[in-house]
């Protein structure tokens, strides 16, 4: 594998209130393809010291639901680097699930985090751009 190859980058984070969309405090599923946005710009700073610009999706699964409270981490890396374009693999897990049902501020840090999202996409940094 080449060394800019499997670059990897990691957020984690605290839905918010403000993050949930619907009712019963569900998270918009939008939210995790922006920290997935959050994540590729990372990336592209350390190969290429420029943030880039997402390009597409390739593919997006929405797994399991995300709430208000919940903890979620993003993770995404590097999978392929060509001319000026960066193939990248994201995935969303929920680490720490709030549990409104036992109270308002109850919440379990769980021992296998839930995926909730995985995704892959292809992002640029043009020739210009590139200091690296």
């Amino acid at each position: 594998m080449e060394e800019r190859q499997g670059r990897r980058s990691l957020i984690r984070l605290r839905m918010s209130a403000h993050d949930a969309h619907y009712g019963g405090n569900l998270v918009d599923g939008a939210r995790m393809l922006a920290l997935f946005g959050d994540v590729a710009t990372e990336l592209l700073i350390a190969l290429d010291g420029d943030e880039g610009l997402f390009v597409a999706y390739d593919s997006v699964e929405f797994l399991a639901p995300v709430y208000a409270g919940d903890y979620i981490e993003a993770t995404g890396e590097i999978v392929t680097v060509g001319n000026t374009s960066r193939k990248m693999r994201f995935e969303a897990r929920k680490v720490v699930a709030v549990r409104a049902d036992i109270n308002e501020s109850a919440a379990d840090l769980l021992d296998d985090p839930v995926v909730v999202c995985r995704a892959s996409g292809t992002c640029v940094t043009p020739k210009s751009k590139k200091r690296r």
